[in-house]
């Protein structure tokens, strides 16, 4: 009998982009009839796409997580009151109060906590109170003794406080911000985790890594110009930049560890800006992960094993 593989399911973080890998996992659910829960045995997700990642953990339909996209982006993505120019708002204060997520998370994920969860979860978030990086995990390894009584809830709030969109979050004796500042692609993570916690070799482990899209942000040669955060740095788009960079350093470091049939990556590049929290474009998103997973149908049929 041959070996049943290792799976890993990884999502990029990528804000309200996240409605893309949300939606291919809907459709390998309804139409490949793919038990999402039963076919991975870890899961990994970085800011927003936290709370896909969670979902799949708890055995939530995967479209739930496309219809809070909807149905809440915009309050989400509600700006808060600023009385000075808006180009300014980024560097005196964050955009957006995360106490609307919070409710959402909620509605869907109730007071489930983290040592609730049977399934191999990886949560990446940053702790900028000590300056390093912080892993919320399920309690899979008897080793892990801190996260088992944090809500989940909790945990992906974290994960989502991307530095000038959301406050930091204060987690038990952590201040956490976004995990996307240093595993924007959670997927290198969840492979060393396999290998170390879990004792799972190499060679018997693949991976489904879902993107949320790359918008290339390009400076030019031109050093004529003021480089401060705004005029030269591009704002915002600097913070797209950096977790653009990450994911894709991750996938060049994964694609020369694994073979070719042990990782299975779908994303996709934009010629327009992709901002993390343009709400209006839920519709573009669905409608582009639709056609790709149209187009790579019957590569996941085949990394999953379905007849």
């Amino acid at each position: 009998m041959t070996k049943r593989p290792f799976r890993i399911l990884a999502i990029d973080g990528g804000g309200i982009r996240g409605v893309f890998p949300a939606h291919i996992l809907s459709c390998m659910s309804d139409r490949l009839g793919a038990t999402l829960h039963e076919h991975f045995d870890m899961i990994a997700g970085t800011s927003t796409e936290s709370i896909v990642a969670a979902a799949v953990a708890c055995n939530v339909d995967p479209a739930q997580i496309v219809s809070l996209y909807r149905e809440h982006g915009e309050a989400i993505f509600s700006r808060r009151r600023f009385w000075g120019p808006k180009k300014y708002e980024p560097a005196l204060q964050s955009l957006y109060r995360s106490s609307r997520l919070m409710k959402s998370l909620k509605d869907v994920l109730a007071d489930i906590r983290l040592g609730d969860i049977s399934k191999p979860l990886l949560l990446p978030a940053t702790d900028i109170g000590y300056g390093g990086v912080h892993v919320f995990k399920s309690s899979y390894s008897k080793e892990f003794t801190r996260d088992a009584h944090v809500l989940l809830r909790e945990a992906i709030l974290a994960s989502c406080s991307a530095p000038t969109y959301f406050d930091p979050t204060k987690v038990n004796e952590y201040l956490l911000a976004d995990g996307g500042l240093w595993a924007n692609n959670p997927s290198l993570a969840a492979v060393i985790d396999a290998q170390k916690r879990l004792n799972v070799d190499l060679s018997d482990i693949q991976v489904l890594s879902l993107g949320t899209g790359h918008a290339r942000t390009c400076y030019g040669v031109n050093t004529d110009r003021k480089w401060g955060l705004v005029t030269g740095w591009k704002g915002k788009e600097f913070i797209s930049f950096l977790m653009s960079l990450q994911a894709q350093a991750t996938q060049n470091y994964l694609q020369l560890m694994l073979s070719e049939n042990q990782l299975l990556r779908i994303d996709f590049d934009s010629d327009c800006p992709l901002p993390l929290d343009d709400y209006a474009a839920i519709d573009d998103l669905v409608s582009n992960a639709d056609r790709l997973f149209t187009h790579n149908s019957s590569k996941i049929k085949s990394f999953l094993n379905l007849n």
